[in-house]
């Protein structure tokens, strides 16, 4: 496996208030031709994450357009979303378009945590709404800490969902666990968590977030971001599995950091998709994606 750069395609600029730096957790959807809209999540000057977008033709990377605005913004002081919203994918129930989120919070000295919320997509792709109103999946006893980025899809008779929980803020090498785990649903609205999905391993991966999961004739393939413990920054791992449950974390995920620019200290936050018979990953480079986001095909 390997992926080749297509090199830096959204650059960002200040928007708004709510959007002054940053283009992570890129989420592309078809729009027509070549051209997707790209959802990403921004942030204030006080680090807070909102949601805004830019159209794309990727095959040329010619930018279409820019929000002129945030469409989603975080919450107030006092809800679960106060301090950010970072986004998984869109995924459908019936006719109804979601995509669900990282709320994250941060209450007084504490540290940060995140719940998993959901918005509702118009159909025009240009409004996002919180539904429910409230925390869609919550810490329990399956999930005592915090939870993280969440990836869905739909098979013929099931809903399947990979998202992030963490174990242990600090391990005993200083970095947290925070692993990927796997639920299921009958119809999208009621889970059932199954447990650990990708086997992590102290020193080598085991802070892990934002999966992306694409099926296709020779099984699941996931890519993820991914801290060892030894102090590296993010990079881009991956896991191959035939039924979604059981996992094979392989040492190769075809793509690393670059030796200058803006992807060279760090890269992460995958999103996968499969475009007239080409698979393409959109990724975050250096700091998180303060910088944008870049394009890279799969070579087969």
């Amino acid at each position: 496996m390997k992926w080749k750069k297509l090199g830096q395609i959204y650059i960002c600029r200040p928007i708004d208030r709510f959007l002054e730096t940053h283009a992570s957790n890129p989420l592309a959807i078809f729009l027509k031709n070549d051209v997707y809209r790209v959802f990403f999540s921004g942030r204030s000057r006080e680090n807070k994450s909102s949601v805004g977008y830019v159209d794309i033709n990727i095959i040329n990377k010619e930018i279409i357009s820019v929000c002129n605005k945030s469409i989603f913004t975080h919450g107030k002081e006092d809800s679960f979303f106060s301090h950010g919203v970072s986004i998984g994918n869109m995924y459908q129930i019936n006719s109804k378009k979601y995509i669900q989120f990282m709320a994250w919070q941060i209450r007084e000295k504490n540290h940060w945590r995140g719940d998993i919320a959901r918005l509702s997509l118009s159909n025009d792709f240009g409004t996002l709404k919180l539904n429910p109103n409230k925390v869609f999946i919550g810490c329990d006893e399956e999930d005592k800490i915090s939870l993280s980025y969440s990836w869905v899809i739909q098979e013929t008779d099931i809903y399947k969902m990979w998202y992030g929980s963490t174990i242990d803020w600090k391990s005993e090498n200083g970095e947290m666990i925070h692993v990927i785990k796997y639920a299921t649903s009958k119809d999208g609205e009621k889970w059932k968590k199954h447990g650990l999905a990708i086997p992590y391993e102290l020193g080598k991966a085991q802070a892990f977030s934002r999966p992306t999961v694409v099926k296709d004739n020779k099984g699941y393939h996931m890519w993820f971001s991914c801290r060892s413990g030894d102090g590296t920054k993010y990079r881009i791992g991956y896991a191959h599995s035939l039924d979604g449950k059981i996992w094979d974390r392989k040492k190769n995920s075809g793509i690393e950091v670059s030796v200058d620019g803006w992807d060279s200290e760090m890269i992460c936050y995958p999103f996968v998709f499969d475009h007239k018979g080409k698979r393409y990953m959109l990724y975050n480079g250096n700091d998180y994606g303060k910088k944008g986001f870049g394009l890279a095909v799969l070579e087969k």
